[in-house]
């Protein structure tokens, strides 16, 4: 662990973190701004409630103040992952419900897919520089889920572009946890203790 505690990889550790609250800032207002427009293309009520939706991971933690900092980058990775999937699951589904009659909507689904993409990639570049080892993926993402309907394809939609945007929330509080030098050592707290 020599490497991570040394100060250019502070420094880079401390660069990759900032970097990465800015995306997740940027990707929140993103979804929040997709969510305006996925409720009205869509004819839903933007106080729906949606149930809990099969294969979204749940920003809310339990003790978030006692997880480490690779725990913190493993879950956020975990979960980026995910919604990879299941973004990719929407708009696929958005191409097949309205063809090319509705172009922005795909396309503002297409670059938050990017999106999430890029930060899972950035979590991976956390990752690499705390010499951990990067969790395969499993698979091609979560099962497909059974056949539902076209409105609960919406919903389901409803509760993963909600849950992103808590993720963004915790994410970038999670990287702000990160940055932040323990007094003792100067170095991230948790990130040098072995999960």
């Amino acid at each position: 662990m020599a490497a991570a505690d040394s100060p250019s990889a502070a420094l880079r550790r401390r660069d990759l973190c900032s970097r990465g609250i800015r995306l997740a800032g940027k990707m929140r207002a993103d979804v929040v701004d997709l969510l305006d427009v996925y409720v009205e293309q869509q004819g839903l009520d933007a106080s729906a409630s949606v149930a809990a939706v099969e294969g979204v991971p749940l920003a809310a933690v339990e003790r978030w103040d006692e997880q480490t900092g690779t725990q913190r980058l493993l879950e956020n990775l975990a979960a980026y992952r995910a919604f990879r999937a299941l973004l990719a699951q929407m708009l696929e589904e958005q191409r097949e419900q309205l063809g090319e009659a509705d172009a922005g909507l795909g396309r503002a689904l297409a670059a938050v897919l990017l999106q999430v993409s890029a930060f899972a990639y950035h979590l991976e570049e956390l990752l690499r520089l705390e010499s951990r080892g990067i969790p395969g993926e499993e698979g091609d993402g979560p099962p497909p889920p059974p056949r539902l309907s076209l409105f609960e394809q919406k919903l389901r939609g409803l509760g993963v572009l909600r849950e992103l945007a808590q993720w963004a929330v915790r994410s970038a509080r999670d990287l702000r946890q990160l940055a932040k030098p323990s007094p003792a050592t100067g170095t991230a707290p948790g990130l040098a203790e072995s999960p």
